[in-house]
C-alpha cells in the first residue's frame, strides 16, 4: 500500500509551536506516528528556519532525517521555479515558495502541506502553478493545508 509523502513548508514546522496552528499540526504528526503519511522537507526548509525560534529549529531536526527526509534542490527545480516566476504566479519576492512548489513537483510528492494561504494554499495560485506546470510537461501539484489532511484520514463514522 502507497503511503502517501508530504512536503512540509516552513509554516507547517512554526505552526506545531504556534498556538493558531498547533492542534492540527500536531495531530498532523500523530497521523505520521500512526503510519499514515511520510514527511518530507528540503534543505530550503532547513534555511528558512536557520533563524527560527530553537524550540522550531528543533522540532525539525527531530522529524527530519537529513540523509533520507530532505528532498535536494536540481536544476530542473531552479527551472521550473523560474517558469512560476516569469508566469507571474508568485512574485520573485517569493521566489523560495516557487521553489518549495517546484520541489513537490519535480520529485512527483503526493502533497505540498502548508499554513501559507497567501503565496501557496490559494486557489488562484495553485491553478497557475499547474498551469505552469502542464505546459512544462509536469503532473498538477496538490497543495493543501493540515486540516484537509486530518481531517481526510477519519472514518466515516460520523455520515
Amino acid at each position: 500500500m502507497h503511503i502517501p509523502t508530504l512536503y512540509l513548508d516552513t509554516s507547517v514546522i512554526g505552526g506545531y509551536h504556534d498556538t493558531e496552528w498547533m492542534a492540527d499540526t500536531r495531530e498532523l504528526w500523530a497521523q505520521r506516528a500512526g503510519g499514515l503519511w511520510v514527511f518530507l522537507s528540503s534543505g530550503l526548509v532547513a534555511q528558512e528556519i536557520s533563524d527560527a525560534p530553537p524550540e522550531v529549529r528543533q522540532t525539525f531536526e527531530e522529524t527530519f532525517d537529513r540523509a533520507k527526509d530532505l528532498l535536494p534542490i536540481t536544476g530542473e527545480i531552479e527551472d521550473l521555479a523560474l517558469e512560476y516566476l516569469k508566469a507571474g504566479v508568485v512574485s520573485t519576492k517569493f521566489e523560495d515558495d516557487a521553489r518549495h512548489v517546484a520541489i513537490c513537483t519535480v520529485h512527483r510528492v503526493d502533497h505540498l502541506v502548508s499554513w501559507n494561504f497567501k503565496h501557496l494554499v490559494n486557489v488562484r495560485r495553485a491553478a497557475g502553478f499547474n498551469a505552469v506546470n502542464l505546459l512544462q510537461g509536469y503532473a498538477p501539484v496538490s497543495i493543501i493545508n493540515p486540516k484537509e489532511l486530518i481531517y481526510a484520514s477519519h472514518d466515516d463514522q460520523d455520515l
